[in-house]
């Protein structure tokens, strides 16, 4: 378990990392989202979205980090668990629904971090969370 919680950390900050570097190529050239992501409709990526897109990895990152640290917080690791979620959301609406960003390895490879993380955070549900909960129902049987 608590082995399980350590690697789950681990993962958080590699992802975290990660989007830190995407956010940083996002703000440094914005044609990166064109050619790697939004293949589908390049001219409709400009500076504002690129920018707007790094500030929104960003965000994310930041939230993830935070629960790779205190990563008993409750609130936080659900927060956390929703930003991957409406990251999968968001990249398989723009595959599938808007057809901006077809399946390229640029796409696919933030499909399977979102899909894998969510999967760690959905099991580690039990193991992360629950010592909150077994502790709060020793303390309610004591009284």
């Amino acid at each position: 378990m608590r082995h399980f919680r350590s690697i789950l950390r681990v993962w958080l900050m590699v992802v975290c990392v990660l989007a830190v570097g995407n956010t940083l190529q996002c703000f440094r050239d914005h044609s990166f989202l064109s050619q790697r992501l939004y293949t589908g409709t390049p001219q409709h990526v400009n500076a504002l979205q690129a920018r707007t897109f790094g500030i929104w990895t960003l965000l994310s990152s930041t939230i993830r980090a935070c629960c790779a640290i205190d990563i008993n917080n409750r609130t936080l690791y659900l927060l956390t668990l929703w930003t991957f979620v409406l990251a999968l959301g968001h990249f398989l609406s723009e595959s599938f629904l808007y057809q901006t960003a077809p399946l390229t390895t640029g796409v696919m490879a933030p499909l399977i971090v979102a899909g894998f993380s969510i999967v760690l955070m959905l099991v580690g549900l039990k193991y992360t969370l629950a010592p909150q909960d077994e502790t709060a129902s020793q303390q309610s049987k004591k009284k």
